[in-house]
Parts: structure tokens; C-alpha cells; sequence
């Protein structure tokens, strides 16, 4: 070791040569030191770190310790190259040049270690999320937090990177933040829309899949909720794309919450003289004759009201699925004509009494 201090210590008699040998040593063994330094630390999290993390509930912090320790080892190999580049007597420009390509990369690493980090953390939330609460609401917030994070960690990136440079970093932002007002007045309609499919979608009135009902009496499924629109698909198989800011200020019927489960309703009315009890019977056991009706709640028969020509009854059923309800109403009802007719129970027709009086 005393051997190869007084090798590299520089003296006066040196030659050219010689003394950019010993320069050049210094800051190889310097590199070398910083990678094995890289290499102890890659250890350490590959195989040290799970023994640690094994302790604790939750896979989190190894899928942590998994995503950065590509990117931590390699930042300090960078340190040890940016280290020695500062060992050698190099021009003051070379120097700025080299050391500010590498505080450049530097920042790099550190942006995407920070990113790694809060992506694991968002996948980790999304995760936890759809085990307590099926439904989409990861599939359109999760992307939305991913993609703010990752425009402010390239913010922040850069905002040190030129403050590194010693870059007006004040006149940057007064720049940006008029730029930005410009913009909102300009696009306030946009800006509204945008707002309001963020609201959407943290205060999840609908989720992507559900049936809703407009009170214009549009019906249909949503497909898709973005940031400026929300796409429906009508029953007739069209789209209907409603801007955010009208949803969030509209009254909506959810068909699917709290439940998928739907009830159906069928109004119809028989003659007078009919015997109730056993009109309201036979609607039961007709309902209950169909598979997609359900047995709890049970079906339920009503004698509603008197009609002009009629005694008006209702049929009230439950099915497991809200897109079941029109196909269920349809089975129903052919086979209510048929129990009906077997049974002897009349469905009038509208009638009138006209009486002339004559002179």
C-alpha cells in the first residue's frame, strides 16, 4: 500500500506522461472505489433488504427494494465517475462540461428512483382498492395521479437542473404561471370539463359498466369516463358523449347501485266482475314460472285502482341482472295471455257509452 501512495504522489520531476499516469490512476481507483461501493449496495438490497422487509405485513416494501436497486447502484456508480472526473487536472470548462452531464444524469436517476417509488405505491393503493370495492375506479383515477406525478417530478427535475446552471428560475415561473392563466381563460369550457371528470371520478356516482337514465330519458351503459367527456352507449347501439360539466350538474338514475339487481313492473288490467285475490294468484304463480325471476324478493301482485273500463292490477319482480328486465317482461307477458285465457280472466278493451237523446 506505501508503494502505491508514493507512486501516485505527484512530484515536480514527473514527466508529462508519468504525471497524467498517476492522474488517471487516482481517479480509476476512485471509480473502482465507488463500484464496489455500488456493487456492496446491491448486495446489501438484493439479499440483506429482504431479510428486513420479511418482518412486515405487506409485499410493498420488496417490490420497493426490487424496482430502485437497478437505479441506486447505478447512481452511485455515477457519483464515483462524477468523483473522478473532479481528480483530474483538467481545463475549467472541461471540468463545468463533465460535471454538469453528470449532475444531469444524477437528477435522471433520482426522478426515475422517486417515480419507481410512487408507482409502486399507486399500484400497491390500486390494489387494495379493488379488493374492498369492485369497480373501475383504478382503471380512471390510477392513471390520472400517475400522470400528475410524473409532470411534477419532471418539473421539479428541471427546476433543480437550472437552478444547478444558476438559471432565473423566478422569471421561469412568473412566465409559466402567466402562461397558464392565459390558457385558462382561453379554454375555461376545457378547464370545466376537466375539473369535473376529475369530480366524477373521485366522487364515483357511476362507474364504467353501469346503466344510467338521463332525465332527457336517455338510457344506455357507460363505456368510458375521460377527463373532458364521458361516453354512454345507448340501447339502440350508439354513442352518446355528454361533456363532464353537464353530468356533474344533472340528476341520473344509477340502475346498477347499490346493486345490479332490478325490479320490474307490468300494469295491466281485467274486467270487472273478476275475482282479485285470484287475478293477483295467478300473477304470482305466473312470474314465479320464469327463471330469471327471483325467488327472494319474491313477486307481488296489486290491485292498483278502478279503471273506466277495468280493474287495474300490477305484477312487481325482481331479476338478478338490470339487463334482464326487458327480456323477463316479455316472457311474462306471453305468458300471462296464455294463463289468462286458460283460466277464463278477461283483459278488456277501452269501452264508451254514447247515449243520443232525441227531440
Amino acid at each position: 500500500m506505501d508503494s502505491i501512495l508514493n507512486f501516485i504522489k505527484l512530484e515536480e520531476s514527473d514527466g508529462m506522461l508519468l504525471y497524467w499516469l498517476k492522474e488517471i490512476l487516482v481517479a480509476v481507483l476512485v471509480f473502482a472505489f465507488f463500484y464496489a461501493l455500488a456493487r456492496l449496495l446491491r448486495y446489501i438490497l438484493i439479499t440483506l433488504g429482504p431479510r428486513f422487509t420479511s418482518f412486515t405485513k405487506t409485499d410493498l416494501d420488496d417490490r420497493i427494494l426490487l424496482r430502485i436497486t437497478p437505479p441506486a447502484s447505478f447512481l452511485v456508480v455515477c457519483a464515483g465517475l462524477y468523483y473522478a472526473v473532479r481528480t483530474l487536472p483538467l481545463p475549467e470548462k472541461a471540468h463545468l462540461l463533465a460535471s454538469g452531464l453528470l449532475f444531469i444524469i444524477i437528477v435522471v436517476i433520482l426522478t426515475n428512483i422517486a417515480y419507481r417509488v410512487t408507482d409502486e405505491l399507486l399500484n400497491w393503493y390500486a390494489s387494495r382498492l379493488s379488493e374492498q370495492v369492485s369497480n373501475g375506479l383504478n382503471r380512471q383515477l390510477i392513471p390520472l395521479v400517475e400522470k400528475l406525478i410524473s409532470i411534477f417530478l419532471i418539473g421539479t427535475a428541471l427546476i433543480i437542473t437550472l437552478k444547478h446552471f444558476n438559471y432565473d428560475i423566478l422569471s421561469l415561473v412568473t412566465a409559466l404561471g402567466i402562461g397558464s392563466l392565459a390558457i385558462g381563460m382561453a379554454a375555461k369550457d376545457t378547464l370545466a370539463n376537466m375539473i369535473s371528470g376529475f369530480t366524477l371520478m373521485i366522487d364515483r356516482p357511476f362507474r364504467i359498466g353501469d346503466r344510467i337514465q338521463l332525465t332527457g330519458g336517455q338510457l344506455g351503459d357507460v363505456i368510458d369516463i375521460g377527463l373532458r367527456s364521458t361516453k354512454i352507449k345507448t340501447m339502440d347501439n350508439t354513442f352518446l358523449i355528454i361533456p363532464n360539466s353537464e353530468l356533474c350538474n344533472t340528476i341520473l338514475i344509477n340502475m346498477a347501485f347499490p346493486d345490479v339487481r332490478a325490479k320490474g313492473r307490468i300494469n295491466l288490467g281485467v274486467a270487472y266482475g273478476s275475482d282479485i285475490e285470484a287475478v293477483k294468484k295467478l300473477l304470482v304463480e305466473t312470474a314465479m314460472e320464469i327463471p330469471d325471476v327471483l325467488r327472494d324478493p319474491a313477486p307481488e301482485g296489486y290491485f292498483v285502482s278502478f279503471g273506466e273500463s277495468a280493474l287495474n292490477m300490477a305484477l312487481f319482480f325482481w331479476v338478478e341482472n338490470y339487463t334482464n328486465v326487458f327480456s323477463a317482461t316479455d316472457r311474462i307477458n306471453s305468458l300471462i295471455v296464455k294463463r289468462f285465457q286458460e283460466n277464463g280472466i278477461n283483459i278488456p278493451y277501452p269501452t264508451r257509452t254514447v247515449l243520443v237523446e232525441k227531440d
